[in-house]
């Protein structure tokens, strides 16, 4: 095979390679190529990833890399790189750096002019998106809530700030099951009961299931009994805010026309009520021309 379509660089670098989030034969030959071809895998669990390597007879050496000693480890790796090493990066399960370690040593390979690539494969959060029956785009991914009330409350309030600003997208959570019920009812209560939305667990298994309904009804479904399994929540986007009724909005309009020009007004005012601004613009200049 020729050095472009290879899934390693050609001399010493990092290639990221995704692993299956559950069943071990979800892992494509190229990505089983990288992790033959590297000098060392570098992995969150040696003990999860040495079960994936047995399972397709792949020998390489396997190192620990985590939360816990990737800052220290990482220009070491990019030295042993920079010496012409080939490292392969994997997480325990999936895409590495969702969620997961990597990401500081990435950040140190590019600023040290090392070659970083990849191998495309597994992603629980997008394949819970396409299961979920939820708009799949835009989608607005943000890993792991905060585990604590106070930081997960003030973290969702700053979400439900966004969305009242114009953000419109499906979200994405991964959550540990056993804090599935709590999460679900801490997004209940900051972005509504009626928001329709899914669990996902253990994808790509045996026992896999997507229960689909609002967050109101999974948050009590899930009160009864944790979910087992890893769990990734789909939550759909917030729904346009209601438009103001038209004196409503002339209202609104004249009070801005007040002390703002017209094209700042209808700024002012299709900020204020999240309505498009074109259609407040031409409400404004109607307005402009009848008092005129």
């Amino acid at each position: 095979m020729d050095d472009a379509a290879s899934p390693l660089p050609p001399s010493g670098g990092l290639t990221l390679v995704a692993t299956p989030i559950g069943n071990l034969d979800d892992i494509s030959a190229r990505a089983l190529q990288a992790l033959r071809g590297a000098d060392t895998v570098l992995c969150e669990d040696t003990r999860v990833t040495a079960k994936l390597l047995a399972r397709h007879g792949v020998a390489t050496r396997l190192a620990a890399l985590h939360d816990h000693n990737e800052e220290a480890e990482a220009a070491p790796l990019v030295k042993r790189m920079l010496a012409g090493e080939k490292l392969a990066l994997v997480s325990d399960a999936g895409t590495p750096l969702m969620s997961d370690p990597g990401f500081r040593l990435v950040r140190a390979a590019i600023a040290a002019g090392v070659a970083v690539t990849g191998v495309p494969g597994p992603n629980a959060a997008v394949m819970a998106l396409t299961l979920s029956g939820l708009p799949p785009h835009p989608f607005l991914f943000l890993g792991f809530l905060p585990v604590r009330g106070g930081p997960r409350k003030a973290e969702l309030a700053r979400l439900r700030a966004a969305e009242a600003a114009g953000l419109s997208a499906t979200l994405l959570f991964y959550e540990a099951p056993h804090r599935a019920a709590e999460a679900l009812a801490a997004l209940r209560d900051a972005l509504g009961p009626d928001r329709p939305a899914a669990l996902a667990r253990e994808l790509t298994k045996r026992f896999e299931e997507v229960r689909r309904g609002t967050l109101a009804e999974l948050a009590s479904h899930y009160a009864a009994g944790a979910p087992r399994g890893e769990v990734v929540l789909v939550v759909g986007p917030a729904p346009p805010p209601d438009a103001p009724a038209e004196e409503a909005l002339d209202a609104l309009l004249r009070r801005a026309l007040e002390t703002l020009s017209l094209r700042d007004a209808a700024a002012h005012v299709a900020a204020a009520t999240g309505m498009p601004r074109k259609q407040v613009y031409a409400r404004a200049l109607e307005i402009g021309k009848a008092e005129e």
